[in-house]
């Protein structure tokens, strides 16, 4: 927290902390999960939703609620999350093609 909320660190207490650190503990499991069983669909949309998520966090915090400024600790943040719904968006077209092709070999 001291280095993501710096433009108003009184704002965060404990709990917040806290709750911050099982939010990114539940997100790194899905993630992990994704990444061993990639071709389950739903599994792959959760994780690109915990992409979005965090995405839309940390640019709330920065333009909305100003509690977070543009410093390294919150541009790291910024751009695994942008990078990985690109990355996980191209995927996806992957997912969909395999998934039809799988579709014509039953048919």
């Amino acid at each position: 927290s001291e280095k993501l909320y710096t433009a108003s660190p009184g704002l965060v207490n404990g709990l917040q902390a806290r709750t911050f650190g099982v939010w990114t503990l539940l997100s790194s499991v899905i993630r992990c999960l994704c990444a061993i069983d990639i071709r389950n669909r739903t599994l792959y949309h959760i994780t690109l939703f915990t992409f979005f998520l965090a995405l839309a966090h940390f640019l709330s915090e920065v333009f909305i609620y100003h509690t977070a400024a543009l410093t390294i600790g919150i541009m790291a943040p910024l751009m695994v999350a942008s990078f990985s719904i690109m990355g996980m968006l191209i995927g996806l077209q992957y997912l969909e093609v395999e998934a039809l092709s799988q579709n014509k070999k039953k048919n």
